[in-house]
């Protein structure tokens, strides 16, 4: 047994139970794999996948019980090459933060020209995705950060910290009748139609709670993804926006108009999240630090720390 084995059946059940792609993906070729898992079988003496001929249809019983032991021990695999990177090569490596569009437009920009001052020689990436999506990467290994609102606390395999609070505005073209209302309702809101994000995003589920807590039906006339979209949109006159109030910049959106709504919707907090057990390199520190000032590296550690420990009570 060794890991190129376990790194083998953890990426053909990565990749759909597509030997080809996996081996693909780890630049080897179809037969090779096929001969290591066989030997790996051989050796514990059990079935990892159920076979249909020469494809692989699924994963049995005890190979689920394996691959669970194989992305450990992969991990653990990992964690010792970042710890002799760490002190081999400490200001140089590399960094991937999965986030969603607001997070990747309005907020991480600075962070990013810190970081990139700091530590020129680590090569920083951004994945962009939904909630669900950038905390799979994380959790696959494929991002060492995950940045979002939604969803990260919900991972059992992830430590999630709170970063900010946020809350959610109206805007609207100028001179539109709701700037002369003193104070806005979300009856007056539901009298226009409304472009704003799609469920799984920027906080969606706290404006349908609003509506929902006072059984008014908003009149949703599109939904996207990020909020420069909405904003094209309410510009064009398909109605009035909802987004986040982060993500509205007078000087770039001179034809729009703000409306403070933090009375309606309920705030919401944008976590950031890493992977339990993972060893975080020292850049990695420093760039949660930067984007969120209160998470120190003693506070990340300790709740890494208090993450390992939770784990290991029976």
């Amino acid at each position: 047994m060794n890991l190129q084995q376990l790194r083998y059946v953890n990426e053909i059940v990565r990749r759909g139970l597509k030997i080809s792609d996996a081996a693909d993906a780890l630049y080897t070729s179809q037969p090779n794999i096929s001969k290591q898992i066989k030997q790996l079988e051989q050796e514990l003496g059990i079935d990892i996948f159920v076979r249909n001929g020469k494809r692989v249809v699924a994963i049995t019983e005890p190979g689920q019980a394996i691959l669970d032991i194989a992305r450990r021990m992969l991990h653990d695999a990992e964690n010792l090459r970042q710890v002799g990177q760490e002190f081999h090569t400490q200001d140089s490596g590399h960094l991937t933060i999965a986030t969603t569009h607001t997070q990747a437009r309005y907020i991480l920009p600075p962070v990013v020209k810190q970081f990139i001052r700091r530590y020129p020689k680590v090569k920083l990436g951004l994945h962009q995705g939904n909630p669900t999506q950038i905390a799979e990467q994380v959790l696959n290994g494929e991002a060492d950060v995950a940045i979002a609102t939604e969803s990260l606390s919900l991972y059992d395999d992830l430590v999630t910290l709170p970063c900010y609070e946020w809350h959610h505005c109206v805007v609207v073209p100028p001179k539109h009748p709701l700037l002369e209302e003193k104070k806005l309702t979300l009856a007056k809101i539901a009298q226009y139609p409304i472009v704003t994000y799609d469920f799984a995003f920027s906080g969606r589920g706290k404006i349908n709670e609003a509506f929902e807590k006072v059984h008014i039906e908003p009149n949703i006339a599109l939904t996207a993804i990020d909020a420069d979209v909405i904003k094209t949109y309410v510009e064009l006159g398909l109605g009035i926006g909802i987004l986040a109030e982060i993500a509205f910049v007078p000087e770039r959106d001179r034809h729009l108009r703000m409306i403070n709504a933090k009375h309606l919707f309920k705030p919401n907090t944008t976590r950031i999240a890493i992977r339990k057990n993972e060893y975080l390199r020292g850049y990695t520190y420093d760039f949660i630090e930067l984007f969120a000032p209160l998470l120190t590296r003693a506070v990340v550690a300790k709740a890494m720390h208090l993450s390992t420990l939770s784990e290991k009570q029976p």
